[in-house]
């Protein structure tokens, strides 16, 4: 999809693009955060580090407002390191544009982008176009998740969303109120945000492995 559909050729000026959540129940609930590991160290290389940067941005303002928001396309460009420079071949547009590229995001007819709160495993396809190391990792990570039960994948996950919070600013009590709206157990909540929150405070940002 070209950045065309974005922003159309009779429209010279558009400051502000409505964003919409884009519902699915099965990626919602198989899917992976925008900020989780999987998607950075696999999609990463697929959607490129300025799309990247981008979810990660839409994530958390669907967060902050889950019914949608008027995004700033100016603001949203400079903040993400992109450049003021407008129009529908910018960087900042591209990277837009790859999102619906990639089914990310949809551009719809009522000028409304709707975005993806959670992004699906990769497809086979795109595994092949990753590094052969990571065609490796991602067999490994494949295998792991087979062999590890659905209540250990869901403490694991729980864990690196707490953990990813704390460290984008959010305190103790809104890390356990986020993964409550994402419908983890409320007993899973607590376990999480208390796990996250010691290894925060003895690691800082830079982090061990949120998985162990």
């Amino acid at each position: 999809m070209s950045t065309v559909s974005l922003l159309p050729a009779d429209t010279p000026s558009v400051s502000f693009l409505p964003i919409r959540p884009w519902p699915d129940g099965v990626i919602d609930a198989l899917g992976h955060d925008p900020r989780s590991a999987y998607v950075e160290r696999f999609w990463l290389g697929i959607l490129g580090p300025s799309t990247t940067w981008l979810i990660r941005f839409l994530a958390d303002r669907l967060d902050a407002s889950p019914e949608g928001f008027d995004l700033d396309l100016a603001s949203t460009a400079q903040a993400l390191g992109l450049g003021s420079r407008g129009g529908r071949h910018s960087p900042f547009m591209r990277a837009l544009s790859r999102c619906c590229q990639f089914d990310v995001a949809e551009a719809r007819p009522d000028g409304v982008l709707a975005v993806r709160r959670k992004l699906p495993p990769l497809t086979r396809r795109q595994i092949l176009r990753l590094s052969p190391e990571l065609v490796a990792a991602h067999q490994a990570w494949q295998e792991a998740e087979l062999q590890t039960p659905a209540h250990e994948q869901q403490r694991r996950r729980s864990r690196r969303l707490a953990l990813s919070l704390l460290e984008l600013g959010e305190d103790a009590a809104a890390t356990e109120q986020q993964l409550a709206r994402w419908k983890f157990h409320p007993s899973l909540c607590r376990e999480a945000t208390a796990w996250a929150s010691e290894r925060h405070s003895q690691a800082g940002p830079s982090g061990a492995d949120p998985a162990a």
